[in-house]
């Protein structure tokens, strides 16, 4: 049975979210638009094996943002040039 629209929604956010979680800017902007694109380039399928597929393909990924986010976090960089530094009062 294919997952709902509903399902689909709850995904996607999730994934922006852990997308937003990554500590390198370089990193975090990268997977933001990888999960933007891959949403909106099979926003019009329908054929339901399909959007199983795509659906299982994308907690696979989610899985993947969790694991490498935590990764992120522990071994951090210096922050770049176009990233906004936290003031230290």
């Amino acid at each position: 049975m294919a997952p709902t629209p509903k399902q689909v929604l709850d995904l996607y956010r999730r994934m922006l979210s852990k997308a937003s979680k990554f500590d390198n800017y370089n990193f975090r902007d990268y997977f933001r638009r990888k999960t933007q694109h891959e949403f909106r380039a099979n926003r019009n399928v329908t054929i339901e094996e399909q959007i199983t597929r795509l659906y299982n393909k994308g907690i696979d990924s989610l899985a993947m943002l969790n694991r490498q986010s935590a990764i992120s976090q522990m071994y951090t960089f210096n922050k770049l040039v176009v990233e906004p530094l936290k003031k230290h009062h």
